[in-house]
């Protein structure tokens, strides 16, 4: 933490009385500080330990994504992609394909979309196991939580590195399905470390979820009401911790998703315990949709023959297509004008988007609180800057 007397001090919506500025500390958290999740900056005002203000600050990450996109071929854009969310490369892969399926109209074979839903829910197993274990982090228990976490990590990683060839930059989803079809005996080993996941799930759960000091240190931590969220057009498992059922499987079932059986968990305070027990609720209906994926899975092609990658062109006009990824809402618009790049690439990131009401959800509250709530939100600052 490194003292800034001369940063200035914004208005604050807190009631607590103004005080003169020689009496309050100016704190930058980051852009190194190891509980900023990268490279990502907080500019906090205190009052003692309570928090009268909190800004954040971006960019330090920019990579000029949506302005190289616009530069190259369509399918040149899909490596790209992996580099948002590199926890999830296999759902941002998705969401990029299904929007310029929906600008060119390409139509997805049967089994491209299974091989889609499987690659997809077990991304979410990644990103929801890490997420318990480095938030227990950011609570300063470093150790047990995050190894069992990496450890069934690790087996999934293992599976997408004989599909795809690559361990995280997955690179795998065409438009159209996808890159190749799955290896022979790849969904028998997958639907094995399927059905033995909800063992380590109770583990995890046993292990941390009755934790006395991670129930005084969540409860009541980090809420706001669910008008908030969605005015601030938060998604995901923030919104739905907060007991909002809005879900995009559900809401606006995209792929095959509307054929299978599975519940919309929510929460009821929306607070940083409500955020983590949510993770482990969406777990175990990721499991319930793999094993009838996995019961369901049919064979045939897993690309469209017709779609014609190398000189692709889709016609002029405008698409929007979402997914709903492990952290929100992830949506790419495309504004095509005939040509092989788009006009127009614009990405709706759920990180950034979700770490707008971070101030609203720390003030009044202690510095020690401002870590949980930012690990709550799940971020990756490769998604959040571009």
């Amino acid at each position: 933490m490194i003292s800034d007397p001369a940063m200035p001090y914004p208005p604050s919506a807190n009631p607590s009385p103004v005080l003169d500025d020689d009496q309050l500390l100016h704190v930058s958290l980051g852009p190194q500080h190891p509980s900023t999740h990268g490279v990502f900056r907080m500019n906090v005002v205190l009052d003692g330990e309570t928090v009268v203000s909190l800004k954040p600050v971006f960019g330090y990450l920019h990579r000029n994504h949506e302005k190289i996109a616009e530069g190259i071929t369509y399918l040149s854009s899909m490596p790209f992609t992996d580099r948002l969310d590199y926890i999830c490369p296999l759902t941002n892969n998705w969401a990029y394909a299904r929007a310029v399926e929906t600008l060119a109209g390409i139509e997805v074979p049967e089994r491209a979309e299974y091989i889609r839903v499987i690659t997809g829910e077990l991304t979410r197993l990644i990103n929801h196991s890490a997420f318990a274990g480095f938030f227990m982090g950011d609570m300063g228990a470093w150790g047990s939580a995050l190894m069992y976490a990496f450890r069934e990590r690790e087996l999934i990683l293992d599976l997408f590195e004989e599909l795809t060839g690559a361990r995280m930059m997955s690179n795998f989803m065409r438009f159209g399905g996808c890159r190749s079809d799955l290896p022979e005996g790849w969904a028998a080993r997958a639907k094995t470390l399927i059905d033995g996941f909800p063992a380590f799930l109770d583990e995890l759960e046993k292990l941390l979820t009755g934790n006395e000091i991670l129930l005084a240190r969540t409860q009541d931590i980090g809420a706001l009401p669910k008008e908030t969220l969605i005015n601030g057009g938060i998604t995901g498992p923030m919104l739905r911790a907060a007991g909002v059922p809005y879900d995009l499987r559900k809401s606006r079932p995209y792929g095959i998703y509307d054929r299978f059986k599975f519940r919309v968990p929510i929460g009821e305070k929306g607070d940083c315990y409500d955020r983590f027990m949510m993770r482990f609720l969406e777990m175990r209906e990721s499991i319930s949709i793999l094993q009838q994926a996995f019961e369901q899975l049919p064979e045939g092609e897993y690309i469209n023959p017709k779609a014609k990658l190398r000189s692709f062109k889709p016609p002029v006009g405008e698409a929007y297509a979402a997914i709903e990824c492990p952290k929100g809402e992830l949506g790419f618009h495309l504004i095509s004008d005939g040509t092989f790049n788009p006009f127009r690439y614009r990405i709706r990131p759920p990180s950034f988007i979700n770490l707008t009401l971070l101030e609203d959800m720390c003030l009044g509250l202690d510095l020690a609180d401002v870590v949980l709530i930012l690990g709550s939100v799940d971020i990756v600052l490769g998604e959040v800057d571009r």
